[in-house]
């Protein structure tokens, strides 16, 4: 991907995931223990060999920026390669990013600069694989002028994402910005339709042209419903082109474990927009378990992130007290260095630093950075943002009404802590 650069939106206010979001951006959220958000959108570019990346960021950018400059700075000038944080500068206007469309019309001097033939424009919020070599195998194939990745879901998905409309070699006929009625579905299938994931790749010189002549500030709602008639536009089914080749242990009749490569189905085809609480916890849970929905643990197909400076996971005691059996363990859960589990954890993913103390129980919960679980404190379907030192007996997730009147409760049921809410001392 030599001749390709992408930009990455890392704007997001996420006000769907208030309070996680109230200071920090979307993409900078906290997720599966020891990463942030964006960075599986960059991992996926590493992996796909796509080293000239622009991140562009707006709201509440100071814990994403710090990041990025921490844990990405891995790219070596004089090879062309770069990660270029770039936050509005009012270069061609007096108006901040009003728009995915607008934030690149403000940067192609970037573009210009760098002449690739190729842009890929990426969501920095999203949690999937993609081997972005296939997408643009793909578009190259098909002579695109632009390809838009889609992925089939339900027709009640519809008022969420823009709906794409094909014909049977799956150029895009119709496109609408999430519509209530008269909803396009997968030919010959009215139960589904084709979602934009939010991942375009466009040729260099229509997307210089277009930006140039055509009003809108947004892909989805304004630039690509211009673009069916006059332009090559087509769909890239994820779910049906994506590969991801990753290490799988085998046993064998003896006994043994021996180390093969295959293609991961799961997270060939996994694909999760946690623009919601609901959504955040399910995606976390899904990282828990024997085989997970979506793995970590491949080595070709890594996730990369800032490391920080923690020692081992730690976990203490297995004694019998007055108070009862007194053990500190993790079931089916991810657990980040630094935290220390005297009590019992379950079905959860504790992040840096996190303690749980004795006799506490947590179950089915994201716990993020910093957080302590005091003394004999029930936690169950909570997620939890850092800075928070629980009192002792504290529980929370057991008396819905209870919670509601202190904390955001979601439909699902999941209680979040906000950050700081119990102060320690």
């Amino acid at each position: 991907m030599r001749d390709t650069i992408a930009f990455v939106m890392a704007g997001g206010r996420g006000a769907r995931l208030m309070p996680l979001t109230g200071d920090r951006s979307k993409p900078a959220v906290p997720f599966g223990g020891i990463y942030r958000l964006i960075d599986f959108t960059l991992s996926n570019c590493i992996n796909s060999g796509l080293y000239q990346i622009v991140v562009l960021p707006q709201y509440k950018s100071q814990s994403l920026t710090e990041h990025l400059e921490a844990g990405w700075n891995i790219f070596n000038a004089r090879l062309g390669h770069f990660l270029r944080i770039v936050p509005p500068q009012q270069r061609v206007s007096l108006d901040w990013y009003r728009g995915t469309a607008d934030s690149v019309r403000q940067n192609t001097y970037l573009i210009e600069r760098t002449q690739p033939s190729f842009v890929l424009i990426l969501s920095g919020d999203h949690i999937y694989k993609m081997d972005y070599n296939l997408f643009l195998d793909y578009h190259v194939e098909k002579e695109a002028d632009l390809t838009v990745s889609l992925l089939e879901v339900g027709t009640d998905q519809a008022i969420q994402f823009g709906v794409a409309g094909v014909d049977s070699d799956y150029r895009i006929t119709g496109f609408q910005e999430k519509p209530q009625r008269d909803v396009k579905t997968v030919p010959g299938d009215s139960t589904h339709i084709l979602a934009s994931m939010g991942i375009y790749l466009f040729k260099t010189e229509v997307l210089l042209e277009i930006l140039n002549t055509m009003k809108g500030d947004d892909f989805g709602r304004d630039i690509i419903p211009s673009l069916l008639n006059n332009y090559r536009v087509f769909a890239y089914p994820y779910r049906k082109f994506n590969r991801i080749e990753d290490e799988v242990y085998v046993t064998l009749e003896n006994g043994e474990r021996q180390l093969k490569y295959e293609e991961r189905t799961r997270d060939s085809s996994y694909w999760r927009d946690v623009g919601t609480l609901d959504a955040y916890w399910n995606a976390n849970m899904d990282l828990t378990g024997v085989d997970p929905h979506f793995n970590l643990y491949g080595r070709r197909w890594s996730i990369h992130t800032c490391f920080l400076s923690a020692p081992p996971a730690k976990f203490v005691f297995s004694t019998e007290r007055k108070e009862g059996f007194r053990v500190g363990k993790a079931l089916d859960s991810l657990v980040a260095p630094g935290c220390i589990v005297s009590g019992i954890v379950r079905n959860s993913v504790l992040s840096y630093n996190v303690i749980v103390r004795s006799w506490a129980t947590v179950e089915e919960s994201v716990l993020l950075p910093g957080v302590v679980v005091g003394r004999h404190c029930q936690i169950k379907k909570c997620i939890i943002d850092k800075d928070n030192v629980i009192p002792s007996h504290t529980r929370i997730g057991y008396e819905p009404l209870e919670d509601q009147r202190r904390f955001t409760v979601t439909k699902r049921g999941i209680t979040v802590v906000p950050k700081g809410h119990f102060r320690a001392g």
